[in-house]
């Protein structure tokens, strides 16, 4: 059973993105840490081939990218041509507007997608679905499953894979290491997050390894669903700098021999 790649979700680091000059900034701090590979998401504008040349400069792996459902449906060829620069294969929606939430949605959604995977595939590309804690919700689904049951059970062999974000499936009230094991074979790239408590019972994001999930389950059950990369990620640092919460994280899951 091969380990996948552990790597950052640049979203974490979005502020420091905006222009070319702070992309080889935060290429430089991002390889120092330890950092093999990296997820793009949430970049200012800039020429994509230039942020081609500087991770190449800086020895890291574009793994995965982010780009926005109206991107991949409005103008997808630009979409493909960013991510062949990169030497990219696994694109992936961050997920969908409201008007989306519902059984109807949901078809909407995958006849909408089926010419986008057919064209993908063709480039060697695939393309799956970032969840947060909504798509936990019932909505008006059949035999009253949740809205992500719906979309797993219909978009079966559509070529839609999933990008499970393990803070958001628990902040949903399901169960993270049960979802990596219900999409294996279907989840090429995954988010690291951890979930902690305060003392004040307040929820929030969390460097891994200093909240509680289980992560030498999570980390077994994405190298036996045969995941590619599995990128780290913290929409929010609170009163901690991004990098240093990136840092801590590839320190603890290098303590469990991830990376």
């Amino acid at each position: 059973m091969s380990k996948c790649v552990i790597g950052a979700q640049l979203f974490t680091v979005r502020q420091f993105t905006k222009t070319i000059e702070d992309v080889a900034l935060t290429f430089q701090k991002i390889a120092d840490i330890g950092y093999k590979a990296v997820q793009i998401s949430a970049f200012g504008p800039v020429d994509y081939k230039q942020v081609a040349q500087l991770a190449k400069d800086h020895g890291l792996v574009v793994g995965a990218s982010h780009n926005g459902w109206d991107e991949f449906r409005d103008d997808l060829d630009n979409v493909i041509a960013c991510n062949k620069a990169w030497g990219c294969d696994h694109l992936a929606i961050g997920g969908l507007s409201s008007e989306y939430r519902s059984l109807d949605g949901i078809k909407r959604f995958l006849d909408e997608l089926g010419p986008l995977t057919e064209k993908l595939a063709a480039e060697g590309m695939d393309f799956s679905y970032h969840n947060h804690n909504m798509e936990f919700a019932r909505f008006d689904c059949p035999n009253n499953k949740t809205w992500m049951e719906t979309l797993f059970d219909l978009s079966e062999g559509t070529g839609l894979n999933f990008e499970i974000d393990t803070y958001w499936v628990q902040a949903g009230g399901a169960a993270p290491t049960l979802w990596l094991k219900k999409c294996a074979g279907r989840m090429p790239v995954i988010h690291f997050k951890d979930m902690c408590i305060t003392p004040e019972r307040e929820i929030r994001m969390a460097p891994i390894g200093e909240g509680n999930l289980d992560w030498p389950g999570l980390l077994e059950a994405a190298n036996a669903g045969g995941t590619k990369f599995a990128f780290i990620e913290q929409d929010l640092t609170y009163d901690r700098d991004p990098f240093e919460c990136l840092a801590s994280s590839f320190r603890y899951l290098h303590s469990l021999g991830a990376c």
